[in-house]
């Protein structure tokens, strides 16, 4: 065989090869949009808070072609690949024009990719060389035997690159123009269809008159092309473009971060878009509320602000505030303010108290608040109050309302430091990690670190009545059939605390006259409508909070310094305390006065002020104060009475309300004491009991029940006699009429031997 017919052969084995190898499938795996569609975080109306870079380094949202305008379809075929529908992926003609121009011109000055081509270029990301050049001719003539010219395109504007991190026509729409692809006009098509030649170079934001003259060269390209009419064109022309401004949009910055956190990597690359519980159009407005403020405290060495806003019937978060300015390094604004950890405060009291509450205290408890060394295991210790003043005897309600220190180190050495550590824990303190003994009795004064998050969480459990339900940042994700892990169902809510416990607490942390020995007749807790705020600042004066709930929402708000710096004179009253007002009147500026629910077995009895026993006749300051029903005070006030009942003998709480004195008992009177005469016989020792009954109702017969037995009935004029013997009494009358039971009040009397 001669050497020609080698060569020949040769040749014809390599195109027979070359053909053959153009039937080999084009990956389809390789023409997923997975891998280029960035992550579209939206709010709970879908407004667009951030749209997050894809793992190519661009945004990018995947649009079909009847969602592309068909001017931006003519515009790209004009500017890019006139004979994008005739040739097979590759243009022979363009080929040998481009290679006769570079060698006339010894440069290159024109190039001849088609489409297919720089499709295959944005899929595979190869250096370019003479050999990428003829794989990419090579798969390019693939793909054309895979894909329709239609999905080509949806490829191609999918996945093409219009400057500044904007991947596909639909990212670039919005971006330059804030528009649906579909909604462009030729003007704005011819405009973006310009610039993949070259989108470093012809930059909107960097060199708008390139970018508007190749443009003009696109529009006349697509006149030429026969696509468009001489009219068309010249209103194309003078067309104004409005284009957006540089800075991208970036909402909500902490907020997003905090949910990207809690979407896996993989997970991401999988989902096209989050609908988050945020309300932005809420956050806009506490972002300017938190501005104001902080910039009013500047002279008291206060430099950031958090806040958080969530919705109690759901444990929505609708907003989070994670810095006064998240672009603003001087004050590291980019830590977020509502998950870093910080010492709470005062702020962890009222769960001390809802264990005391749930263990037989009442509001009306007396507490010590004085000089007290408590014995720890790093030795003792003695806490102060922030007056650094002692206030003696007081009623659980006022130290708790006036957030006086000594009280809460007392009820939690009663209760047990482990109970309320582990209790935190249930209502959501994952931040809590260290042994109980490290924390001490401190605890209840805040000496952890939590996280505003995590407060604002565990304080929306008692706006339920005491049922925790975590919090929720992830309302729907698109793309993947997940959800949000914490994301609450009813079988995520759990009871911590009692009904009756948690609504003690509300109504305490509700009461603006029990602070005003603490906080004044004016403060900013004292809003036009039911609210339960608690204050706190940390040792050193380092965090300052303010925490509440009314029956909707729960608001926390912290003021500080990232960097420990203490601030100067600053209360939870003058620091936070503003602010928290201001979102709070926002929050309800067209909502009706709510008042708390009282739950189930809660009743009312008055009380002495001083001693916080059942009020006696001669008590100075009577009070009505709430109580879980069958834990009332036991005894009448011993300090200005001198009558006293047995524990088991307390008055029941339907013996407290009011009976519309239809019967009453005339003898003996509330509070009287009798004693036997040491020498007459006992058992000729009787006393008269005696009843009224009131007029026209019809009433005949009384029943007589002393310390819950019956002891006798009655007729008119409705008098028993009774044998006296020592102790404590309680005694009633009663009657049942039309099948309804009607009672006396109870009338406690004392005998004495």
């Amino acid at each position: 065989m001669t050497l020609k017919l080698k060569a020949a052969s040769g040749l014809i084995f390599l195109l027979l090869a070359f053909s053959l190898s153009l039937c080999l499938p084009f990956p389809g795996s390789k023409l997923k949009p997975g891998p280029v569609v960035s992550l579209r975080l939206l709010d709970r109306n879908n407004n667009l808070l951030r749209e997050v870079l894809s793992r190519e380094g661009g945004r990018c949202t995947w649009v079909s072609l009847k969602d592309i305008s068909p001017s931006l379809v003519a515009a790209t075929v004009a500017a890019e690949d006139k004979n994008f529908f005739h040739h097979p992926g590759i243009d022979v003609l363009a080929l040998g024009r481009a290679v006769y121009l570079n060698i006339r011109h010894r440069r290159i000055i024109s190039g001849a990719s088609t489409i297919t081509q720089q499709l295959i270029r944005n899929i595979y990301h190869q250096k370019r060389t003479l050999l990428t050049k003829i794989v990419e001719a090579w798969n390019a003539l693939r793909l054309e035997k895979k894909l329709s010219k239609e999905d080509i395109l949806i490829q191609y504007l999918n996945r093409i690159s219009y400057g500044n991190q904007a991947f596909g026509i639909e990212a670039a729409a919005k971006l330059y123009f804030d528009k649906r692809a579909a909604d462009l006009s030729l003007a704005e098509s011819a405009f973006l269809a310009g610039l993949p030649r070259s989108p470093s170079v012809l930059n909107p934001y960097r060199n708008l008159s390139g970018a508007r003259k190749r443009q003009e060269e696109v529009l006349r390209q697509i006149f030429n092309l026969g696509f468009i009419r001489k009219q068309d064109l010249d209103r194309s022309l003078s067309e104004p473009l409005n284009i957006l401004s540089e800075n991208i949009k970036f909402r909500a910055p902490h907020f997003c971060d905090y949910i990207l956190t809690r979407i896996p990597n993989n997970d991401q690359a999988l989902t096209g878009s989050i609908h988050t519980t945020l309300d932005y159009n809420l956050q806009y407005k506490i972002e300017k509320l938190a501005v104001n403020h902080i910039d009013s405290l500047k002279r008291k060495n206060i430099t950031n602000v958090s806040v958080v806003v969530m919705d109690n019937s759901s444990g929505d978060i609708l907003a989070m505030l994670g810095s006064k300015d998240f672009f603003d390094f001087s004050i590291d604004g980019q830590v977020n303010g509502a998950t870093s950890l910080r010492q709470p405060g005062s702020t962890l009291k009222p769960f001390t108290y809802a264990l005391a509450l749930d263990s037989g205290m009442t509001a009306a408890s007396i507490l010590a608040d004085e000089e007290i060394q408590f014995q720890t295991p790093t030795g003792s210790y003695m806490p102060q109050n922030y007056d650094k003043k002692f206030h003696g005897p007081v009623r659980l309600r006022k130290a708790l309302a006036c957030s006086y220190n000594i009280p809460a180190v007392s009820v939690l050495e009663k209760i047990g430091m482990d109970r309320l550590y582990l209790k935190l824990h249930e209502a959501g303190f994952a931040s809590l990690k260290k042994r109980p003994v490290h924390y001490g009795i401190g605890l209840t004064l805040g000496n952890g670190e939590v996280t505003l998050l995590e407060l604002v969480q565990a304080y929306s459990t008692l706006s339920r009545q005491g049922s925790y339900l975590p919090s929720r940042s992830i309302a729907h994700l698109k793309g993947i059939n997940k959800t949000e892990p914490e994301e609450p169902g009813r079988s995520y809510s759990k009871k911590i605390f009692s009904a009756q416990s948690a609504y003690i607490l509300t109504h305490i942390l509700s009461d603006s006259d029990a602070r005003i020995p603490s906080f004044g007749y004016n403060s900013p807790l004292n809003l036009p409508f039911p609210c339960a705020s608690k204050t706190g600042t940390s040792k050193d004066f380092r965090d300052n909070w303010t925490i509440g709930f009314t029956t909707q929402y729960t608001v926390g708000a912290w003021v500080g310094n990232f960097d420990g710096q203490p601030m100067h004179n600053v209360s939870g009253i003058t620091g936070c305390g503003p602010l928290y007002r201001d979102i709070m009147l926002l929050l309800h500026k067209n909502t009706s006065k709510i008042e708390f629910p009282r739950p189930d077995r809660i009743v009312t009895a008055s009380i002495c002020s001083v001693s916080g026993q059942l009020a006696a006749d001669n008590c100075p300051g009577s009070i009505i104060e709430v109580f879980a029903e069958g834990n009332l005070p036991s005894q009448f006030c011993e300090i200005h009475g001198d009558l006293s009942l047995s524990n088991q003998n307390h008055p029941a709480p339907e013996d407290i309300r009011f009976f519309n004195n239809i019967l009453s008992v005339t003898f003996p009177v509330h509070g009287d004491v009798f004693k036997l005469d040491p020498i007459l016989r006992k058992e000729y020792q009787m006393m008269k009991l005696r009843a009224k009954v009131r007029k026209g109702i019809g009433i005949k017969k009384i029943e007589w029940w002393l310390n819950g037995k019956k002891i006798g009935v009655s007729s008119s004029p409705h008098s028993l006699s009774w044998k006296l013997k020592p102790g404590f009494y309680k005694i009633h009358v009663r009657t049942v009429k039309k099948k309804q039971t009607i009672k006396s009040k109870t009338i406690d009397f004392r005998v004495l031997s």
